[in-house]
């Protein structure tokens, strides 16, 4: 049986969808952040980088959410369910699902931490100038860039249902966490990720309800 390291509020809701939507038998085993939103040092003894998701399974220790699901979809899914055939859809396939980690994810990671330089843990005598250059860098470049990023998936998401066509595949499941990072933060209208977001959802409510 697979063994998922699943730590709360981490991408590893990724991988746990996938799996509902393989069918496969699992484990969880669960982590909490601590105070300062780090991993615990337990996910060390797990994978040297502390990093969830981390899988287990056949004697292997696998990490990276992207990795993750490529390896599910090579080795659980037969049929191809999860991974279009198309030569077309298969391009698409290809680019979202490292576009997700390689492009979107950096600009979301960065939009969070220069938000939060006027906070703690950054020293209050520092805190002024640090929300300056937080909102400076924000508005000057950053801003600009996911709203470019924004356009371009509100605009490939009005030509087709999912991100490599017709079909739900693993790359809805790993362009889910930015999609709904970008939701969040109103940088993206609800209307063009609704078949994203609503099936990843959908699999977090059944997750919920096992749990």
């Amino acid at each position: 049986m697979l063994t998922v390291h699943h730590l709360n509020q981490s991408r590893s809701q990724r991988v746990l969808w996938a799996l509902e939507e393989l069918q496969l038998p699992y484990r969880i085993v669960s982590y909490q952040r601590e105070k300062n939103m780090l991993a615990p040092p337990a996910l060390k003894q797990i994978h040297p980088l502390g990093k969830s998701p981390v899988v287990e399974d056949n004697g292997h220790v696998l990490a990276e959410s992207g990795a993750i699901l490529e390896y599910l979809q090579e080795t659980y899914d037969s049929d191809h369910r999860f991974r279009p055939q198309a030569i077309a859809d298969k391009l698409q396939y290809r680019f979202w699902l490292h576009y997700a980690e390689g492009s979107l994810m950096p600009l979301m990671v960065m939009k969070l931490v220069f938000a939060s330089l006027g906070k703690p843990p950054i020293p209050l005598g520092m805190r002024t100038l640090g929300n300056a250059l937080g909102k400076g860098v924000q508005k000057a470049w950053l801003d600009r860039q996911i709203a470019t990023h924004a356009r371009y998936i509100e605009d490939h998401l009005s030509r087709q249902p999912w991100f490599a066509g017709a079909q739900l595949s693993m790359a809805d499941i790993q362009m889910s966490f930015p999609v709904m990072a970008l939701l969040a933060r109103g940088g993206i209208k609800g209307c063009t990720a609704d078949r994203t977001v609503g099936a990843a959802n959908r699999a977090a409510s059944g997750l919920a309800e096992s749990d």
